[in-house]
């Protein structure tokens, strides 16, 4: 299966830009669908980026966030080469990772 996450991640001296495209539906539970039922909850609860073994972004998500969410942040202590993990969990269970490398 493919991977559901799509990253960039570019390093220009010590800062280090990644930007990631996650597919996920983010379903709140408010929502009716065309049989007037409500559509469960389903939303990414963590998302976390790691470097040389350390976290260098942690987001702790619910609800409010849109359909495949897109993010974008900076940190320093990277190099070209270094190893990226992405990792996402979701509120039913699911969850997904993959790597990249730092161009």
């Amino acid at each position: 299966m493919a991977s559901s996450i799509r990253v960039r991640a570019t390093s220009n001296g010590d800062i280090t830009e990644v930007q990631a495209l996650i597919q996920h539906p983010m379903d709140t539970g408010l929502v009716k669908d065309p049989k007037g039922e409500l559509i469960p909850a389903h939303y990414i609860q963590q998302l976390k980026f790691e470097c040389n073994g350390k976290d260098v972004f942690v987001a702790d998500w619910g609800t409010a966030v849109s359909k495949d969410p897109y993010v974008k942040f900076s940190f320093k202590g990277a190099k070209k080469g270094d190893e990226l993990k992405i990792s996402w969990t979701d509120n039913q269970g699911a969850s997904d990772t993959t790597t990249a490398k730092i161009a």
